[in-house]
Formats: C-alpha cells, sequence, structure tokens
C-alpha cells in the first residue's frame, strides 16, 4: 500500500502542472486579447528597415548586412532592452504597455497615423489628437539629431519635454530617469529640487516672471482645457513664488532670451535661448547655444564629451 502513494504523487503533481501552464496559458491569451502579433511583428520590421542610422543620429557604418537600423539601435532609441524588442519583432513578446508604444512610435519616426496604426495593433486603442499632442512629428525629430552642438528640446504647448539631444540632457537633467508626468518645463522650475535648478539665483526671479507670463499666454488661448486648469492649480498650490507672479497677470509669449545657467561640473555659462514654433504653433523647438569662441562655448563642448557621467543626481 505504501508504494502506491509516490506514484500516485507523481500522477498528482503532473497533473497540477498540466493545469497550472494550462491556466497560465489562458492567462496569457487574456492579456494579449486583440493584439495581432504578427502583424505588429511585420511592422515595426518594415519601420526599423526604411530608417538608416544617420537619420536618426546614430553613427553610419558601412559594414550592414541588413538594410535599415539594427534591432540593438532601435532598443537603444527607445529605452528598451535590445532582447524585449527583438521578441516583439518574433511575435512572441509579451504585450507592449503604452508607455513602450510611445517610445517605439518616436525611435522609429512614425507619423501620427503609422502611431496610430502601432497602438491598434497591439490592442491599444489610438492615443485621442488632442490640440496639445505629444507626438513629434519625425521632421522635428531629424532636426533635433543634427543639433549636436545645441543643447535643444522639444516642449508641449503647455511646456512638457518631449525629445532632447544628449547636450541638453547633460546640461540640465536626464529626462529619460524621469516619470512622463515629471517631465515638464514649469513644474521642474517652480516646484523640482534643488539638483536640478540651472539658473543663477540672482536671475530665478527674472526667469520666473517670463515662465508664468509665458504660462498665461497658453491659458489665455486655450482657456477651456482641462489639461490647462490642472496645470496652473497645482503650481499655484504648491509654489508661492508662482502664485504670486501669477496674480500680477502678466502675458508674454517667448520666442528668446539670453540666460545665466550654473552647472555643478563646469560652472557658469552664458547662453543664448531661441524658441522656434511649429506650423500648428502646438509645439516649440527650443535651443541653447553658446557665441563661438566664448568661454561658455568650451564648457559647452567639454559637457559634451562628458555626457551623463559625474553628473548630480536625478530628480526622485
Amino acid at each position: 500500500m505504501h508504494r502506491a502513494w509516490p506514484g500516485r504523487l507523481r500522477r498528482r503533481r503532473t497533473g497540477w502542472s498540466k493545469d497550472w501552464h494550462s491556466l497560465a496559458d489562458a492567462g496569457r491569451d487574456w492579456l494579449d486579447r486583440g493584439m495581432d502579433r504578427a502583424e505588429l511583428s511585420a511592422f515595426l520590421r518594415t519601420r526599423r528597415e526604411r530608417l538608416g542610422p544617420g537619420t536618426v543620429g546614430l553613427p553610419d557604418s558601412a559594414r550592414r548586412r541588413t538594410p535599415g537600423l539594427r534591432r540593438e539601435e532601435v532598443a537603444l532609441l527607445a529605452g528598451m532592452s535590445a532582447d524585449y524588442y527583438a521578441r516583439l519583432e518574433q511575435a512572441r513578446g509579451p504585450r507592449p504597455s503604452r508607455q513602450v508604444l510611445t517610445s517605439l512610435a518616436r525611435a522609429l519616426r512614425l507619423t501620427e497615423d503609422e502611431r496610430d496604426h502601432l497602438f491598434r495593433l497591439a490592442g491599444e486603442p489610438a492615443p485621442e489628437r488632442t490640440a496639445v499632442s505629444r507626438h513629434v512629428r519625425p521632421g522635428v525629430l531629424y532636426l533635433l539629431d543634427r543639433l549636436t552642438d545645441s543643447a535643444a528640446m522639444v516642449l508641449s504647448e503647455l511646456g512638457d519635454v518631449l525629445a532632447w539631444t544628449p547636450l541638453c540632457q547633460a546640461l540640465f537633467v536626464d529626462f529619460s530617469a524621469l516619470p512622463v508626468e515629471q517631465r515638464n518645463l514649469y513644474r521642474m522650475f517652480f516646484t523640482g529640487p534643488a539638483q536640478v535648478q540651472r539658473m543663477a539665483p540672482e536671475d530665478r526671479e527674472r526667469a520666473a516672471r517670463a515662465h508664468a507670463a509665458d504660462l498665461r499666454a497658453v491659458a489665455a488661448r486655450r482657456c477651456h482645457d482641462p489639461a490647462v486648469r490642472a496645470l496652473v492649480g497645482d503650481l499655484l498650490a504648491a509654489s508661492p513664488l508662482f502664485a504670486r507672479l501669477w496674480e500680477e497677470h502678466d502675458v508674454a509669449v517667448r520666442h528668446q532670451d539670453r540666460k545665466r545657467m550654473v552647472h555643478p561640473v563646469v560652472g557658469e555659462l552664458w547662453l543664448d535661448c531661441e524658441v522656434l514654433l511649429t506650423p500648428a504653433q502646438d509645439q516649440r523647438l527650443v535651443l541653447h547655444t553658446a557665441p563661438p569662441g566664448s568661454e561658455s562655448a568650451e564648457k559647452l563642448a567639454l559637457l559634451r564629451v562628458i555626457g551623463l557621467q559625474q553628473l548630480t543626481p536625478n530628480m526622485p
């Protein structure tokens, strides 16, 4: 009688294992419901193959066995692991999140129509096309890739930081390490921690006044937008400085400025700031440059070499 127990246990364990795997497979099927793995795989591959490294700001190499970008390069641009991206192209990866899909759309330079198609293939509803778009147009990204000597960024009308050059990241903060909701110029200036405040202390009042006046101009154009009201309400509650300046009702759209920045590694820099609007005026390309041959230009060149090494901690 006792000799029969091991066999029974083995049969029971085998049954449990089979039931468990069946349950896990059913769970995966439910999670991936609406996701077209084969079409998603083919779409990612064809979008990758149409891009050359030079068009996305990567070093070009003559020895390439396949057309377009390598999988590892797309993963680098999208901020994800190469193995995860490879599994997506092989139609065996898990269902990507909306944040991952947004990063892929940006890395592959997708148009808004292509981005919407990507979301639907992954079983996700396409993002709403609001007047304040977070999708950076491919042409703007191509331009950004060529501004290697500038600390440049693309902002939404509400101050959301949508894309940036490596030099901009080294000058200000590692935007890629921040949650999406914290990548906002106004929030970082008025409520961010001290280690990301690059403005010289004696110039902070002037800069704060310019930010408040610029945001009031946006609020006037988009007076019925709940996102604007939420942003202004959060800043009023969190920043006495913003609350005081907001009550002054100054209005001014920023187009150019001269800033004195204080960087923890290279010290003080004097930078020229130019703000260029997209044709729809819903996004801005902001350029920070220094006069050629100036001390500030030399410091920017040093920052470009240093990159993000030995810089201050990121925002939490």
